[in-house]
């Protein structure tokens, strides 16, 4: 008996206890539709380094890939129907200005998304170099459990309310952030040897992985960035390129008057 007893308080101290939705009639009200599904929520809102605190639940990753297949869609949808008289090029590059990083970021920080989150604290820190990455992940996977627990009628409301219609009304959307082409266009008009990106650094954990980016052209570097993924560190160091070869030019320029 006293060994059941031991055995018993062992096992339980090894079940790990469901986790609670936090704030679950605030993000009811952000959705404007009830919760019938907690779980499917609190691994919207679960990054992968909560794990490490040993819970049970899964990370957000699967539901990132289904949010960000529906954004994408509804996205193109009403660009389609909003701009009958634009022709594929141009619908293509604004949807990809709905649908980046940092446009979900911003989108993200408004509804104070983060609030709701479960993660590493050090993560959420505006020093984190990757935190508009996650914070454009978590945005796409909590969408993606919009879509489950309360259908895609719903979920397309969300997109339009807090993503759509706000950067439609401001002209957001036709702002270009591919610093990367931006770059590529003027040193092409400059006839200079073409970009080219390397990796130079790799820190952190596995589930929190920076990424250290440079571009040169030739031996010369035009500009260095950092991201959680080498597609946004590409775009950091894109942009300091550009700062760097357009002060170049604006220089050349002034001293020819």
């Amino acid at each position: 008996m006293r060994l059941f007893r031991f055995l018993f308080k062992f096992f339980s101290s090894k079940i790990e206890k469901p986790l609670i939705l936090k704030q679950k009639a605030k993000i009811e009200q952000l959705i404007d539709h009830e919760i019938s599904n907690p779980e499917i929520f609190i691994e919207a809102l679960t990054h992968r380094s909560y794990l490490d605190q040993k819970t049970f639940i899964k990370s957000n990753e699967r539901l990132e890939f289904l949010g960000d297949s529906f954004l994408g869609f509804v996205i193109a949808r009403e660009l389609y129907s909003k701009f009958q008289d634009r022709d594929e090029g141009f619908l293509t590059k604004v949807r990809s200005n709905f649908v980046n990083r940092n446009t979900l970021a911003e989108a993200a920080k408004k509804i104070n998304l983060m609030d709701f989150m479960y993660i590493s604290p050090e993560l959420l820190s505006p020093s984190n170099p990757g935190l508009r990455t996650l914070l454009g992940d978590v945005m796409e996977s909590f969408i993606g459990a919009i879509y489950l627990d309360c259908g895609g009628e719903t979920a397309e409301k969300f997109i339009i309310t807090h993503l759509f219609t706000p950067y439609i009304n401001s002209g957001l959307h036709l702002i270009d952030d591919n610093y990367k082409s931006q770059l590529l266009e003027i040193i092409q008009s400059l006839k200079l040897e073409l970009p080219k990106y390397y990796v130079i650094k790799e820190t952190g954990p596995e589930h929190d992985r920076i990424f250290t980016v440079e571009v040169r052209i030739g031996n010369e570097v035009l500009g260095e960035g950092m991201g959680r993924n080498k597609k946004s560190a590409e775009q950091e160091a894109a942009k300091k390129g550009l700062q760097k070869i357009s002060s170049i030019v604006a220089n050349k320029i002034a001293s020819q008057k």
